[in-house]
């Protein structure tokens, strides 16, 4: 069911990074996030996959999870196992809408439905992935989905005073507040 994967989809920052993705399955993931709607259907976003030694290439551009201060991301051995960086093609449009979000929520749910998990890393160095992939300037990139086997618990808390900031306990169980729903609608 939809809702479960839903609630499966949390954004994972630490892997199973020896558990390997193969590139068949991320090419299966891009292929779901290909059919899903596109503002005036210009389909603007492409994708580069990176798995194995090319992740070299991406991890030391990204940054990870801000609110957790005494921690600089995952240490080898926890890192992805794949990444999927999206970028939009300027010779297609230069506005990619909704496109990104509705793509990368695609890809995390069909890859929390093949049983592993991901995280979308909007705190990127993105000159840095563009010099170091040698990308060429028609390409913006936009975000890097980070993927592999959770090697970390999230859970869902609700949403206390107000304060949204996820934080890791004594055991580092990984907890995420959410808002309830009736902070949410306004009418």
């Amino acid at each position: 069911m939809l809702k479960d994967l839903v609630l499966k989809n949390r954004s994972v920052r630490r892997f199973q990074e020896k558990k390997k993705i193969g590139r068949k399955t991320l090419e299966e993931l891009i292929d779901f996030a290909r059919i899903t709607p596109s503002a005036s259907n210009l389909q603007p976003l492409k994708y580069l996959i990176f798995e194995s030694e090319g992740n070299d290439k991406i991890f030391p551009y990204t940054n990870w999870a801000g609110y957790l201060k005494d921690w600089d991301g995952p240490e080898e051995g926890e890192r992805p196992a794949a990444y999927i960086v999206v970028v939009g093609d300027r010779e297609i449009s230069t506005n990619y809408w909704a496109d990104p979000g509705i793509a990368m929520q695609t890809i995390l749910l069909r890859a929390v439905e093949k049983g592993f998990n991901g995280c979308i890393l909007g705190a990127i160095d993105k000159k840095g992935i563009r010099t170091k992939i040698e990308l060429d300037e028609r390409y913006d990139i936009l975000y890097v989905v980070a993927l592999g086997y959770p090697a970390e618990e999230v859970v869902l808390e609700k949403c206390e005073d107000d304060d949204i900031k996820y934080w890791r306990d004594n055991n580092d169980l990984h907890h995420v507040p959410k808002r309830k729903l009736e902070d949410i609608i306004l009418n």
